[in-house]
């Protein structure tokens, strides 16, 4: 998708993002969320008047403690593609579209479900199944060797195939995440590519994918030549074990390698930060946390997400802003906290 042009002025834009319109808000940036069905976006994103009597709730236990959460239908994403230009599904991660067997699996059908109410313009990011990407799986409380790393016919049969097919042209990308690794545990990092380019060479160019290692060792020497040989994009990733987002444009020799010219930018977990930690700090997920939000790395964080979106319209490429309720207290405060940033910049630049 190529950028868009916004002729609205900064003082209307402005008024959109006090009421969570992220909407062509610059054209080089799109603005969307890790998930979507927290009842604590009721009165960001959500109508009070239409979700307040939907809501169920699950329990999550983290490191012994008890979480009760509370969502919205699936139904709210009509609603929430009328804040949001982009919305990151991640529940793909945990299992395949399909069974071994063809039959389709529970994940099917949650897609199916969202497809079935999302407006025909909208625009999805899918996390593949770490099923295919991921090293080691947890099994039992132990990490043991995953049997399917970098199956691509599995991961074709499984997943790709039936999510392009089911998708269709809402299916902006897909994200590939794989899991943190010590250095004396994983593949030197040209190792590592020689692996990663097996199964890419394998798949088809029909759909952009990105890629997110988390391993900060990996990011080094030929990989980012590599990502940008193959089309493929890098996730500039905020999470608890990799270097700052600036300093990964560093590394990436300040380019974007996604063949479509997008690039997408997941704001996760502070650093140094373990997800459950900050997932108790930032529950229940309806306002920002000054614990999170008004740190120094919280500062840094939104600073570099606005001078991606200026390096994306320098480039003339897209960049997606993916936002976490963890990384901030609520996702929709962070992203309107950057959409602000982005506009003070513009201001000041006199574009």
């Amino acid at each position: 998708m190529a950028p868009s042009v916004t002729d609205r002025s900064l003082q209307d834009r402005r008024a959109a993002l006090d009421r969570f319109d992220f909407r062509d808000l610059h054209p080089h940036v799109r603005f969307g969320t890790a998930s979507d069905r927290y009842g604590g976006w009721i009165g960001q994103i959500y109508p009070e008047d239409e979700y307040g009597d939907q809501i169920s709730t699950r329990t999550r236990t983290l490191q012994g403690r008890s979480f009760e959460e509370r969502r919205v239908p699936i139904a709210s994403v009509q609603s929430y593609f009328e804040h949001f230009e982009v919305l990151e599904l991640d529940f793909t991660f945990y299992r395949p579209l399909l069974e071994d067997g063809g039959e389709p699996s529970s994940n099917y059908h949650v897609l199916s479900n969202y497809l079935d109410h999302a407006p025909d313009d909208a625009a999805f990011l899918l996390k593949a199944p770490q099923q295919f990407f991921a090293r080691t799986l947890r099994r039992g409380g132990d990490f043991i060797d995953n049997p399917d790393y970098l199956d691509a016919p599995g991961y074709l049969e499984t997943f790709h195939e039936p999510a392009v097919e089911l998708v269709g042209d809402r299916l902006e990308g897909l994200i590939f995440q794989q899991e943190y690794q010590r250095v004396a545990e994983s593949p030197r990092p040209d190792a590592n590519v020689q692996q990663l380019d097996g199964f890419f060479s394998a798949l088809p160019d029909d759909v952009q994918c990105h890629v997110e290692l988390r391993s900060d060792h990996l990011l080094k020497g030929g990989y980012f030549d590599w990502l940008d040989e193959r089309g493929l994009g890098h996730v500039f990733s905020h999470w608890t074990w990799l270097p700052a987002i600036r300093e990964q444009w560093a590394r990436c020799g300040e380019r974007f390698t996604a063949a479509n010219d997008q690039a997408v930018a997941r704001l996760l977990t502070p650093r140094d930060t373990k997800y459950a930690e900050a997932y108790a700090m930032a529950y229940p997920f309806d306002a920002p946390v000054s614990e999170l939000s008004e740190t120094e790395e919280a500062h840094d964080m939104v600073l570099d997400a606005t001078a991606l979106t200026y390096r994306a319209q320098a480039q003339n490429a897209l960049l997606n802003v993916v936002a976490n309720n963890r990384a901030w207290g609520n996702a929709p405060d962070l992203a309107r906290t950057i959409g602000h940033r982005i506009l003070d910049e513009e201001a000041r630049r006199g574009d």
